[in-house]
């Protein structure tokens, strides 16, 4: 029977699943223990108790303490969530104009030299941000724009990730309906607004799903541009709790993890299509 073939597939599967999902189920566990019951369980690690380690899969006396200090008593977080909420929807509301245009570009216009430049992009696309960030400080020093939102921002709305999703997507447009839309007096921009973006659109999303994924979790732009704490963004929050403040540290952590969640949640399956796209050969 082919089904009983398939069972150690799905063990395993299963079996990956739960390790990798089991450091997400503590942290949240963890966020629901006190201060004191934290010491106990991980008195080892944070210090100050010679004791074994003795993590613990449920707490003792589970108490949403950790969540009042955090949402109640500390200011810098709810400034750096809202750092975080200007510069991600800043950058994915400037990818969205500036990388749906020359995804269009790429995908619609014949011109020379388009296929080396797209390679360019290319590698732009792979390359790490500690190889473009010496050459990116100098250039937001000459614009006067360190310590400041837009020395996050700027660069990452030019980042080439998005064109490349965009660009499978428009690329595998008909022609044909771009050729009808023309018969019927419609300009080039008609056609990219009122085709290319509502055909296009399951790209567009994956492509700004993925990056704020990227962005919303991103620490090394603001530790390289940024240099007042008031401008950081969330992600720089966790590096500065104490160790005496670990459950307030678990429960930042779940707080910070729920946007990317429910964000990954909700556009899945144009995540799946973007994934799908950016495997198709040209």
């Amino acid at each position: 029977m082919k089904w009983r073939k398939s069972i150690p597939i799905y063990v395993i599967l299963c079996a990956l699943g739960l390790i990798m999902i089991l450091p997400v189920f503590m942290m949240v566990l963890n966020s629901l223990m006190g201060p004191q019951e934290m010491k106990e369980a991980y008195g080892a690690v944070l210090g100050g108790n010679m004791e074994k380690l003795s993590a613990r899969l449920l707490p003792v006396y589970p108490t949403l303490k950790p969540y009042v200090e955090l949402l109640l008593d500390s200011p810098d977080f709810f400034v750096m969530f809202w750092n975080s909420v200007k510069q991600v929807f800043s950058i994915l509301l400037g990818q969205t104009i500036v990388g749906t245009m020359a995804a269009w570009a790429f995908a619609r216009y014949e011109f020379r030299g388009r296929k080396p430049l797209f390679l360019l992009y290319m590698i732009l696309m792979v390359m790490p941000f500690q190889v473009t960030m010496v050459s990116s400080y100098l250039v937001l020093s000459k614009l006067a724009l360190l310590d400041t939102h837009l020395a996050v921002i700027f660069p990452a709305i030019f980042s080439t990730f998005p064109v490349f999703i965009m660009e499978k997507f428009f690329r595998a447009i008909p022609r044909e309906v771009f050729e009808a839309a023309r018969m019927d007096g419609a300009g080039e921009f008609i056609c990219f607004l009122r085709i290319g973006i509502p055909l296009g659109s399951p790209g567009i999303i994956a492509a700004l799903i993925l990056n704020f994924l990227e962005y919303w979790n991103g620490m090394e732009a603001p530790m390289t541009f940024l240099r007042t704490k008031s401008k950081f963004p969330l992600s720089l929050y966790l590096p500065e709790i104490t160790t005496e403040q670990m459950s307030v540290a678990f429960a930042a952590s779940v707080v910070m993890l729920l946007p990317a969640v429910l964000g990954f949640m909700w556009g899945r399956d144009y995540l799946q299509k973007g994934i799908e796209a950016s495997g198709l050969k040209e």
